[in-house]
């Protein structure tokens, strides 16, 4: 099979955005729905899912959750045709800073809680002309940066995931890329700056550590996942940073 193109389908494209309540997957759904996409956001707080998405209860780390979540979005619009793996934990310290447990809980959502959802929904996948899988990736998977160890190794792993997946199923027709953002202006940054002794100072710092002189915007990223999910046909194997020149400029 061809690489697929939108063009190829009249009818709506179907999406499911996991970690869709808040921060880069909530701006997805977002831009998703402009494109005139269906989307279903997975997450922990369904209730809290903004139309016009439809919020969907999902634990990524459950794999019994993730299949019963994707059979109540296929039931609900018959299909899927974009999967964005956006649910992530951060983490922060050395690499003596966190236990066996803290390691394992968070490769577990942010790694193997993106296999659960792309093998639960790959059936559905083939039957798409369409179908594509965005990744939500990291800046920090390809630089160094202090105290995010933990956080930067599973973000490191899910960039080889996404190359890995886009050469399995580049002959199925499902386009699999990643975005990779640098740090973006979420309720986690909010919470993680308000515990800082000079937040003020901490936020000026964030913003200068990147070449832009700002953190990227949760929509900006989410403008991204959409265009690789629907736009860019001829894309895969793609990792595209969103980060304000932070991985590639040194000013």
């Amino acid at each position: 099979m061809a690489i697929n193109s939108e063009a190829q389908t009249s009818e709506p494209l179907v999406a499911v955005v996991s970690g869709g309540a808040s921060g880069i997957g909530a701006a997805a759904a977002v831009a998703l729905s402009a494109r005139g996409v269906h989307v279903a956001a997975l997450d922990l707080k369904p209730d809290q899912v903004a139309a016009p998405a439809v919020g969907i209860a999902c634990d990524v780390s459950d794999d019994v959750s993730v299949r019963s979540a994707v059979t109540e979005v296929v039931e609900r619009f018959g299909g899927i045709d974009i999967v964005v793996n956006n649910a992530g934990i951060a983490a922060q310290g050395t690499v003596a800073d966190n236990d066996d447990d803290e390691w394992l809980r968070v490769l577990d959502v942010n790694v193997i809680g993106m296999v659960r959802l792309a093998r639960a929904a790959l059936p559905h996948l083939r039957k798409s002309p369409a179908a594509a899988i965005v990744n939500t990736c990291s800046s920090f998977a390809t630089i160094g940066v202090p105290k995010r160890v933990l956080y930067s190794t599973s973000k490191g792993a899910v960039r080889s995931l996404t190359l890995a997946m886009a050469a399995d199923h580049i002959r199925e027709g499902i386009r699999v890329n990643a975005v990779a953002p640098g740090a973006v202006d979420t309720p986690w940054i909010q919470r993680m700056l308000a515990k800082a002794p000079d937040p003020e100072a901490q936020r000026i710092a964030l913003d200068d550590r990147h070449p832009s002189g700002r953190l990227a915007r949760p929509e900006e990223v989410g403008e991204a996942i959409a265009f690789l999910a629907t736009s860019a046909s001829a894309t895969t194997g793609t990792i595209l940073a969103v980060d304000g020149g932070i991985r590639a400029l040194r000013l």
